[in-house]
């Protein structure tokens, strides 16, 4: 006597029948498209880089080239601000009246302002900046100091001719040990600072930085506000402070560099919690969709994180030199140190042991969860 089968038993054996013959609704091996890629490494992820847009500058003749390549920040697409340690020559040996600090390069990468007449006050600009609160697009520096240069922070108006204004550390770089042994730092007795993150009132945070383990809030005009953290591996405190970030709640993010995590913070510096096994991250940027992306400088990594710390997602190889001997690769990461995006979509991440500027498009056709959004504008 046969046997009859139910409905629902016949609609699965006419389902894993399809399935094994590839027919309508199987996923095909290639993707959604049905096209199969082959090869391929992922070293840029989702982006193609522009090969060649990162120029010598006019000056640089008879074995000169760029320093380390510190900062950048995006304008817009056709004006690309960008921090240099001056010149240096193949053995990166300074080049005595070193200049080219601060330039400013079109969509091509091309030079269309120099901004020398500033070269006695920089020495190391270690990360440039444009509030996204700021309508008038001021330009922030944090320069580290050195060679008779004071550490400082310096604000310029957006065209460069103007210094609107300048936090300065009134002693010279002092030795490590001597920063560290200020337990109790004032407001402008600066510990090499490194970074800076922007609030929605105009206020800003100083990462302080490679000697100070702090986080120092002022106001627009400077005045200092308040401080968290200290020098140490324990929950709140810090060993080299180079990255700050606030998401759209206030939350604040700080790249905890030399102990290899991110630590998290609510508005007021109250401490949240740690992101731990982050070899050497040196930068965050949180986008328009709350992900975090950290650059790993010693992995040469772009790292994605949610806001719950999950990793979401990674791309980038170490691109100087190959292991035969031969030039890297373009678009290959060396000690990334900061990165912005302009309106268009366009990444470009300073590379400080290239030394050289990246810029990336987005490839046809890439996923758009793999693609770094615009900075986030805060609502708190």
């Amino acid at each position: 006597m046969g046997m009859e089968r139910s409905g629902p038993v016949l609609t699965l054996v006419a389902l894993v029948a399809l399935s094994a013959c590839g027919g309508e609704g199987s996923a095909p091996a290639g993707g959604a498209s049905g096209t199969l890629t082959k090869g391929g490494d992922d070293r840029s992820g989702p982006y193609e880089v522009v090969e060649g847009w990162w120029k010598p500058a006019p000056d640089h003749t008879a074995g000169w080239t760029w320093g380390s390549v510190s900062g950048v920040a995006a304008d817009s697409p056709d004006r690309i601000i960008v921090a240099v340690w001056g010149d240096q020559n193949a053995e990166g040996q300074e080049r005595p009246g070193s200049t080219n600090y601060l330039v400013v390069v079109n969509r091509n990468g091309d030079i269309i302002e120099n901004w020398s007449q500033w070269d006695s006050i920089f020495n190391r600009p270690h990360q440039v900046y444009i509030s996204p609160y700021d309508p008038e697009r001021h330009v922030w520096i944090v320069e580290r100091g050195g060679n008779g240069v004071h550490e400082q922070i310096l604000e310029f108006s957006n065209d460069g001719s103007k210094l609107v204004m300048r936090l300065r550390d009134p002693q010279p770089v002092m030795s490590e040990e001597e920063t560290r042994a200020n337990q109790n730092p004032g407001p402008l007795d600066f510990g090499q600072p490194a970074v800076m993150a922007f609030l929605p009132d105009g206020h800003f945070l100083l990462g302080d930085g490679y000697q100070n383990g702090r986080i120092a809030k002022y106001t627009t005009d400077g005045e200092f506000v308040t401080q968290f953290g200290s020098v140490g591996m324990g929950p709140g405190q810090f060993d080299l402070v180079h990255g700050a970030a606030v998401d759209g709640s206030g939350r604040i993010y700080v790249s905890d560099r030399m102990n290899h995590r991110i630590q998290v913070f609510s508005e007021n510096g109250e401490y949240i919690e740690e992101w731990p096994n982050i070899y050497d991250p040196v930068g965050i940027f949180i986008d328009e969709n709350e992900m975090l992306w950290v650059l790993d400088a010693t992995l040469n990594r772009m790292l994605k994180y949610s806001r719950e710390g999950e990793l979401l997602d990674y791309w980038g190889a170490y691109g100087e030199v190959s292991s035969l001997g031969r030039r890297g690769w373009p678009g290959g990461m060396s000690l990334p140190h900061q990165m912005d995006i302009d309106e268009e979509g366009n990444l470009y991440v300073a590379e400080f042991g290239g030394p050289w500027l990246d810029k990336f498009v987005p490839k046809r056709g890439a996923d758009p969860a793999r693609l770094v959004g615009r900075r986030l504008i805060g609502t708190n």
